[in-house]
């Protein structure tokens, strides 16, 4: 049984693996999104709206299924009407990060534009009346600021994050919740193997925890804590 538990313990690599590029497009994403809100512009405003409202609508393990076998789908329909007899098979990792990083892009979306909007609106305008461009003001005024206010809702995101890479064994990718159910089904004893990976996604939070309350405590330096 040892060389189950070192193989499921092996998949929690591409669990991490999975949660770090599926956070990265998220964050991405939900700059995007946020910015698109506070644009001002209708279109962009629109569209982040129609966005995070839509994602944010749809059950995660049904837009997983979604884009895995539509996407697949749709590329091969294309490729068939450009003329093309090649067939194209979605890669199950790029897949799964694409799927779950835009899922929680939404909900970044959210996190970062209240993030923005906590950020005292007179220090942007003293940074245009000073003659800085928007981007610069973004990334020098706004951006560092924007980091505190928004770090507890990422915690957030980032910890359900981590738990919904388990949807990524559905679409056939040896994560180690895919590894637990293939143990399981080999040496029949579930209960024992999905209790190891039970506590692996419990370190693994854990962990982000601790290492995002730390992260949160150094950009909260110099700041008044309210007592509740």
């Amino acid at each position: 049984m040892s060389d189950y538990f070192q193989s499921i313990l092996m998949g929690s690599l591409l669990t991490v693996a999975v949660s770090l590029a599926s956070a990265a497009i998220a964050t991405v994403l939900g700059l995007l999104g946020a910015s698109a809100k506070l644009s001002g512009r209708r279109p962009l405003v629109v569209l982040a709206t129609v966005y995070t409202s839509i994602v944010r609508g749809i059950p995660e393990l049904v837009m997983m299924l979604l884009i895995f076998y539509g996407g697949a789908i749709g590329l091969n329909t294309l490729l068939e009407k450009m003329g093309s007899e090649s067939s194209v098979d979605l890669n199950p990792f790029v897949a799964g990060s694409f799927t779950i990083g835009f899922i929680y892009g939404a909900y970044m979306t959210e996190t970062f534009r209240g993030a923005i909007l906590a950020i005292p609106k007179g220090q942007m305008e003293a940074a245009w009346a000073f003659g800085m461009s928007p981007v610069k003001t973004f990334f020098r005024i706004t951006l560092p600021q924007m980091v505190r206010y928004a770090l507890p809702g990422f915690t957030n995101n980032w910890l359900v994050l981590i738990k919904a890479t388990a949807l990524v064994s559905l679409i056939g990718l040896q994560d180690m919740t895919y590894l637990a159910k293939q143990a399981s089904a080999a040496a029949r004893e579930p209960f024992i193997f999905f209790l190891f990976t039970a506590a692996l996604y419990l370190i693994y939070t854990s962990v982000s925890l601790w290492a995002l309350g730390r992260l949160n405590a150094r950009y909260s330096l110099g700041t008044e804590k309210v007592q509740l």
